[in-house]
């Protein structure tokens, strides 16, 4: 196996593209080294097999996602109230809905990891990852609600976000902002008050 780690980046971020075109049955070596612009060949010799690709496309999207060190302070600054949550989750909406190839290669991934157990297995944990590092933050940041607070979060805005990058007519471009801000309103908890 190779190990130039720049040509291993190329050619996963050529497999995602060519999941997000062609769905999993047009995703094969040729293929990558096609959209990847190198000599056939090359993508077999940097993965053992289809398993191992698919494996591996799934590691490169939550590289490609990981926001910068200090990116994630950042955003956390500011008040700790339902509008500070609103604008997090319209940003983060925005940054998934940029790497529209990515999701979609993702979504792909999943409905084959209904037939692969090793990539059901990656995906799992890195997913149930994602979401307990969110639900973490999301309480150590002392933002309004709990754990149940950020999974129906996530359970809402990743419909929305499918539903934006798939059937973008359903919802007009121009409401998702306002439809993310009602979500987080919806499923914020009531302020506490004053006695």
């Amino acid at each position: 196996m190779r190990q130039n780690p720049a040509r291993r980046a190329a050619l996963l971020d050529a497999a995602i593209e060519v999941l997000a075109r062609e769905g999993i049955r047009g995703l094969t070596f040729r293929a990558v080294d096609t959209e990847a612009e190198v000599p056939n060949g090359t993508a077999s010799n940097y993965f053992s097999n289809r398993d191992d690709l698919l494996t591996q496309v799934g590691h490169r999207f939550y590289e490609r996602l990981t926001p910068e060190p200090g990116v994630l302070e950042a955003m956390l600054e500011g008040p700790r109230d339902p509008d500070h949550v609103a604008r997090l989750m319209r940003d983060m909406v925005e940054r998934l809905s940029d790497f529209r190839s990515g999701y979609l290669a993702l979504l792909e991934l999943r409905l084959e990891a209904t037939r692969r157990p090793e990539l059901r297995r990656l995906l799992t944990e890195r997913i149930r990852a994602d979401i307990d590092f969110n639900i973490g933050n999301h309480l150590r940041s002392g933002m309004p609600g709990d754990e149940t607070t950020v999974v129906v979060l996530y359970l809402a805005l990743n419909w929305l976000i499918l539903e934006r990058l798939t059937l973008p007519d359903v919802f007009p471009e121009e409401r998702i902002g306002d439809l993310v801000t009602e979500v987080v309103t919806r499923v914020l908890p009531a302020p506490a008050r004053p006695a």
